[in-house]
């Protein structure tokens, strides 16, 4: 089976512009996530809107797509990509992309978001693993909380999966919710999952997907993955013990070098 990993960065945020560039322990954000991902995947490109994010990632030997400005979602940019990526259609003015030839068409394109540099390969390779399973059409990851403080936090998605691990739904509340237990118990009686955003999706599946309107669920809790659960696909939940450190602001980036300083680096 062959995968490709895509790597959504854009340079405008509302909470950090450029933050693909910030600088941690002297390397670019994207730069740390391009290694992380090429340990377990062989190709692996960034896909932007942006020509100094484009310059950046081909200054430090990756590869980069140049995609639209328009897109409502990273999984829109990364099937403009893949698309460039397999000649379906043409490269944006100003840049040439070699196509891959058709048998080296990926079977699954790998969706990695370009704010977590400490993304772990064993997390990467556990998403991939769902694919072993010819049914699985999306496949992402799921963290047990540690903590009822973190379950509530509506910024932290949840997930309830069914007995063979496929999601049954995703929301900012806190479910389920434990009948007949004080809260503070709840932690004590189930495993509350927390939604890591890692996607992956079979080629097919994220040409058909990136096709959907928005869907009532998706609207209410602001959470594209519902529009495709509520469309019928399935998506498979790896589980991993692994915490994430993703970079939404410049406090999070100074947290960010703190722990790279700390313990990261002297561990990998």
């Amino acid at each position: 089976m062959k995968f490709i990993a895509i790597i959504p960065a854009r340079y405008a945020s509302t909470r950090f512009p450029g933050k693909p560039l910030a600088l941690l322990g002297g390397k670019t954000v994207i730069e740390r996530v391009v290694e992380q991902v090429s340990q377990v995947i062989g190709d692996v490109r960034v896909a932007t809107d942006d020509v100094r994010i484009a310059r950046a990632v081909e200054g430090f030997g990756g590869s980069v797509v140049m995609t639209r400005s328009d897109h409502k979602s990273g999984t829109d940019r990364i099937r403009e990509a893949m698309d460039i990526v397999c000649g379906l259609r043409a490269a944006n003015a100003g840049q040439a992309v070699t196509p891959l030839p058709r048998s080296e068409w990926p079977d699954v394109v790998v969706n990695v978001q370009g704010d977590e540099p400490f993304i772990q390969p064993s997390q990467i390779a556990t998403v991939m693993q769902c694919f072993d399973d010819e049914a699985t059409e999306i496949a992402t990851l799921g963290k047990p909380f540690t903590s009822m403080d973190a379950v509530r936090n509506p910024n932290s998605p949840k997930i309830v999966t069914d007995l063979r691990g496929n999601a049954l739904y995703f929301s900012r509340s806190v479910i389920p919710y434990v009948r007949g237990k004080a809260e503070e118990e709840w932690a004590s009686c189930h495993t509350f999952l927390k939604h890591i955003g890692l996607y992956a999706y079979r080629r097919e599946v994220l040409c058909r997907v990136t096709e959907l309107p928005q869907s009532p669920l998706e609207v209410a809790e602001s959470l594209e993955q519902l529009r495709w659960l509520q469309n019928g696909y399935r998506i498979k939940v790896g589980l991993t013990d692994v915490e994430t450190v993703g970079i939404d602001t410049p406090e999070d980036l100074e947290r960010a070098e703190q722990i790279l300083n700390n313990h990261y680096d002297k561990k990998h």
